[in-house]
């Protein structure tokens, strides 16, 4: 797998903290998705308190705090430098809301955040679309990681634009990418991770789930298939149907 600034993560399975019936609950999912990065909204901890931060770090994986809610450049920046202080890690994941319905992200306002966070040493997780300029304009701004939206947050819709999608991958190889946001199935999953990507994130396909942990286990399996078909270079796609018995030794009559 593909490092993280600097950091191998041992499962590719990224999981969100939010929405679940109760701690226990997340707890028991967080245990069956075998996730190694957990999610955390600055805003979330401040209103649950130090039980829910010791339930966080009792789960043993890394914090990836994030500025969600934000609507601009200067709140992300605030709020990710609060993240910092409280969470003791320059991890980010840096949102900038543009839309309230679909919440896509604001280009210009993550790109303009982005750049002042890089600068101020942090390690910056974008969500963002898979705009191939934005991209580019992201890892030049010093992103070393790219979070590219499947769908929008909590849709479930799997991922909307396959082909986008691809076309951003093969165009910057050598940078870590995670599909975030809008995966509804363990299948939306393994698809992502057949297409080359590092890693997934999601929190609502398992919290609302009625049994999320179940679900948890269901999308660990599903990213560790799709890894294991990508790394196994995996047959093209055909036009006409090919025998898989071949003909030599055929009986003519």
């Amino acid at each position: 797998m593909r490092d993280f600034y600097g950091v191998t993560l041992p499962n590719a399975l990224m999981l969100g903290t939010a929405q679940y019936p109760s701690p226990a609950v997340m707890e028991a999912a967080f245990r069956e998705s075998g996730a190694s990065v957990a999610t955390v909204s600055l805003r979330r901890e401040a209103g649950e308190g130090q039980g829910f931060w010791k339930i966080i770090q009792s789960l043993g994986v890394r914090i990836l705090p994030n500025t969600a809610g934000c609507h601009s450049a200067k709140e992300a920046v605030t709020t990710a430098r609060m993240a910092r202080d409280l969470f003791e890690t320059s991890w980010i994941k840096l949102e900038v809301i543009g839309h309230a319905d679909t919440l896509q992200p604001d280009p210009f306002g993550l790109l303009d955040a982005a750049e002042t966070l890089a600068a101020d040493g942090f390690d910056v997780f974008p969500y963002t679309t898979e705009d191939q300029v934005l991209a580019q304009r992201l890892v030049d701004a010093g992103c070393h990681v790219l979070m590219p939206w499947g769908a929008p947050i909590g849709s479930g819709m799997g991922l909307n634009n396959r082909h986008g999608l691809r076309m951003l991958r093969a165009a910057l190889p050598d940078i870590a990418m995670v599909i975030d946001a809008g995966l509804g199935l363990p299948s939306h999953a393994a698809e992502a991770m057949e297409m080359g990507f590092d890693a997934v994130l999601l929190n609502s396909a398992v919290a609302q789930a009625g049994d999320p942990a179940a679900m948890a286990r269901g999308f660990a399996l599903a990213v560790q298939a799709g890894g294991l078909a990508h790394g196994a270079d995996p047959m093209g796609v055909r036009d006409m149907g090919v025998p898989s018995t071949p003909l030599l030794g055929r009986a003519w009559l």
